[in-house]
């Protein structure tokens, strides 16, 4: 039987809408609602944070796996691009994530299968929203000379 983790993080008030919250290995996030939210907009949202929380998962994945497969990555860029639900409470219904890979003689082979392993068996934000709706990986891949 696996081994259960636990993780705990505190958000603390800071007032209006706003919080800062703590990440258990230490860092600080500024939280904030939207001014039509009643907040002042100088943080991220939640929902904004589960995004980037998605393309930092699955983008630390895919570069580490393409390291190992020795390609030539000169530079990567993950997009993420999340539909919202009309009534509350506005889950993701669908999440599209490009991984955009530029390099020098790419393997096109390597670079599917890493975002493959990292859709389908590495990225737990991946696996977490993919319970919920449908959240699809695709690569575009850019040759340099």
């Amino acid at each position: 039987m696996a081994e259960v983790r636990t993780v705990s993080t505190r958000l603390l008030d800071s007032g209006g809408m706003a919080f800062e919250g703590h990440t258990p290995s230490g860092h600080t996030l500024a939280l904030d609602a939207s001014p039509e939210h009643g907040g002042a907009g100088n943080g991220a949202s939640p929902m904004e944070l589960m995004l980037v929380a998605l393309a930092g998962c699955t983008g630390m994945d895919v570069i580490s796996l393409l390291r190992k497969m020795r390609q030539d990555v000169t530079a990567y860029e993950v997009r993420v691009r999340g539909v919202q639900a009309d009534e509350h409470p506005r889950i993701y219904t669908s999440v599209d994530v490009e991984h955009i890979v530029t390099g020098r003689r790419l393997d096109q082979s390597k670079v599917h299968r890493a975002v493959e392993l990292s859709s389908t068996r590495y990225c737990p934000v991946s696996a977490t929203l993919s319970g919920v709706g449908s959240v699809r990986h695709r690569a575009t891949i850019n040759s340099e000379s």
